[in-house]
């Protein structure tokens, strides 16, 4: 079974997402911020991380940042949702290696069809 790191400061949209992912048959890895990310990431070894922006203890670039100076995590591929501007974020985010940008609040059809793409599960 396929796991996925969840990393969102919104208990809401966490909680949300488990549910869907674990009804698409992924087990599931969480974090609130940007400094528990990066410690839940080197532990669980996630398949994929879906990763908010703005969050408390450095943002979601910083995360992306500190997992590509990890070997074991430096090719987990990244999705981001945010409810940031995506005229500001989207660039930075593909640009530091994300898969997929989403805006909050993302469509969860589109965003399992994105994983399932990103982890080879579909074409």
């Amino acid at each position: 079974m396929k796991k996925i790191l969840v990393v969102d400061d919104d208990d809401d949209i966490r909680l949300g997402l488990a549910i869907r992912l674990k009804a698409n048959n992924y087990e599931v890895a969480m974090a609130a911020d940007a400094i528990t990310a990066v410690s839940v990431a080197q532990k669980e070894r996630p398949d994929l991380i879906i990763l908010d922006v703005n969050m408390p203890g450095g943002n979601g670039f910083v995360v992306m940042e500190r997992l590509q100076k990890i070997t074991h995590l430096a090719l987990v591929p990244v999705i981001v949702v945010t409810g940031g501007d995506p005229f500001i974020y989207r660039d930075r985010a593909m640009s530091l290696g994300a898969l997929a940008f989403f805006e909050k609040p993302v469509d969860n059809e589109i965003l399992i069809t994105a994983i399932k793409r990103a982890l080879g599960e579909v074409d």
